[in-house]
C-alpha cells in the first residue's frame, strides 16, 4: 500500500466525511482532558479536538499521514505530539482521560486477535475511569451498502473511482481505489490502492471490551442516542476503564 501517495489525496477522498459530528460526539460524551487519537491519519479530527481544548496526542501507522497531520497542526498553531505506532502495540505514550478510534479505523484490523490486542493496548493507556470511544462499520453496511458498489468523484485536482467487493472473510470488504492526480504540467497521474476492512457484530465487540477490562456504557448508531437497528450503518461504542 503506497501510503506516500494515499496520504496526499486522503483529504480529497474524505471531503464529505462527518468530522463535525465526530467532534460533537466526543464533546457530548466527555468533559475534556487528555485525548489519545488512535489512527489519526492526516490529523483532521486531532486538530479539531486540540482547538476545542483537549490535550491531544495522535498516533498512526503511516509516517506519510503523520507528516500531513504535522503540517496541519502547524497551520492551525496547535501543539499536538504525533507518533508512528501500531494501535495493537502502543507503548510509552502515557495515560489519557480519553482514547478515540474514529472514521472506521478499527475496521482495518482483519482478525479477532488484532481487535482484542488493540482493546488491551487501549486499556493500558487509559487512566482509571478513562473513556474509550470508537466507531465501526455495521455488518449491514459492509454486506449491503458497500457490496459490489462503485463510487466516483471528478475534482479539479484529484479524481477517483472506488469499487467495493466482498472480502474473503465473513463481513469483510475490499476497496479498490483508482486516483487521477493532476501534475504541475497539467497532465494526470494514475495510481491504485487496495484497502481491506472487516467488521463484527456489536455483541462481539462488547464481549471483547469486557474481556479487556472495560465496562460498556453505551452502544449507539449513526451519531444518535438510539440503539443500533438492522439497517444502522455506523456503530458507536462508549466504554470505561474499570478499577484495577
Amino acid at each position: 500500500m503506497s501510503y506516500s501517495r494515499f496520504a496526499s489525496v486522503y483529504d480529497a477522498l474524505m471531503n464529505d466525511a462527518p468530522y463535525d459530528e465526530w467532534e460533537a460526539y466526543v464533546k457530548q460524551e466527555s468533559a475534556g482532558g487528555s485525548l489519545l487519537d488512535i489512527g489519526c491519519g492526516t490529523g483532521e479530527l486531532a486538530v479539531r479536538f486540540a482547538r476545542a481544548g483537549y490535550r491531544v496526542t495522535g498516533i498512526d501507522l503511516s509516517d506519510e499521514m503523520l507528516a500531513v497531520a504535522r503540517d496541519k497542526a502547524d497551520q492551525h498553531q496547535v501543539s499536538m505530539p504525533l507518533f508512528q505506532q501500531d494501535m495493537r502495540e502502543m507503548e510509552g505514550l502515557g495515560l489519557f482521560d480519553i482514547a478515540a478510534i474514529f472514521c472506521d479505523s478499527l475496521n482495518y484490523l482483519e482478525t479477532e486477535e488484532d481487535v482484542e490486542r488493540t482493546f488491551r493496548s487501549v486499556f493500558a493507556h487509559l487512566k482509571e475511569g478513562g473513556l474509550f470511544l470508537f466507531d465501526v462499520h455495521s455488518v449491514f453496511k459492509v454486506n449491503e451498502v458497500f457490496t459490489s458498489q462503485t463510487f466516483a468523484d471528478a475534482g479539479e485536482d484529484v479524481s477517483f473511482i472506488w469499487n467495493a467487493f466482498p472480502g474473503e472473510e465473513a463481513d469483510s470488504v475490499e476497496h479498490e481505489l483508482t486516483f487521477f492526480v493532476q501534475a504541475e504540467n497539467g497532465t494526470y497521474e494514475r495510481f491504485d490502492e487496495l484497502h481491506r476492512q472487516r467488521t463484527f457484530q456489536p455483541e462481539q465487540y462488547k464481549d471483547w471490551l469486557i474481556k479487556a477490562g472495560f465496562t460498556v456504557e453505551s452502544i449507539t448508531a449513526d451519531f444518535t442516542a438510539s440503539e443500533p437497528t438492522e439497517q444502522s450503518e455506523r456503530i458507536f461504542f462508549k466504554a470505561k476503564k474499570n478499577s484495577c
